[in-house]
């Protein structure tokens, strides 16, 4: 069986994706890395307290199949632009960069709706340049997830979200056709697919919005 090291296990996202690898049976262990250790016992999860500002001198002792990257942050929290883009950007690449240099299979990572070079918006931009970045690198599969508006139980409350979600999920039945990519959806749904999508043989670099998502 393989091995999956996740990062970002405590996140939205990470932390339904991190329950789906546990109980698979593709999965014999699941590396975490972390800042410190969080995330609870289970017989099949190491979690390997890392500096992420060192990322690359990361020295796993089991040979890793499968990358999956959840790491993201917002503005606000981040608490400036260069720290948002620390996490968003260059803690991704420098993981995807990893996962090159250790011959890992796949490489599965979150990025956003509307990712482009090309748009002025500060936040897109970073999500586009992160997904120019890592497709240039030598991993058989590169898995790139371009959700909406992520919908979920939040550890900390943002009022500007919640308000968000509210107004989404009204306007979510609306969205259909091409508006279909932009509709709120369910981290859990987003986890699940990064799941189901890296359970195939497909190489190249595939990315996902809309229903190809959930």
């Amino acid at each position: 069986m393989k091995t999956a090291l996740i990062a970002g296990a405590s996140g939205l996202v990470g932390q339904s994706l991190l329950l789906q690898l546990l109980h698979s049976d593709q999965y014999s262990k699941i590396i975490a890395l972390v800042r410190r250790p969080s995330l609870g016992n289970h017989p099949k999860l190491k979690e390997e307290v890392i500096n992420f500002e060192d990322l690359g001198s990361y020295e796993s002792p089991h040979n890793v199949d499968d990358v999956f990257c959840c790491l993201g942050t917002t503005i606000k929290t981040a608490g400036s632009q260069e720290a948002f883009r620390k996490v968003d950007f260059t803690y991704v690449i420098e993981l995807a960069k990893w996962a090159e240099n250790k011959h890992c299979q796949q490489f599965a990572a979150i990025s956003s709706v509307g990712a482009s070079t090309n748009t002025s918006n500060f936040y897109l931009r970073t999500k586009g340049e992160m997904e120019a970045a890592i497709s240039t690198l030598n991993i058989p599969a590169i898995h790139i997830f371009r959700p909406s508006l992520l919908l979920g139980q939040r550890d900390e409350f943002r009022f500007g979200e919640k308000v968000s979600e509210i107004m989404m999920r009204l306007f979510n039945p609306m969205m259909k056709g091409r508006l279909r990519k932009y509709k709120a959806i369910e981290a859990s749904d987003v986890a699940m697919a990064m799941y189901n999508k890296t359970q195939h043989s497909i190489d190249g670099v595939i990315i996902y919005e809309g229903a190809e998502i959930g």
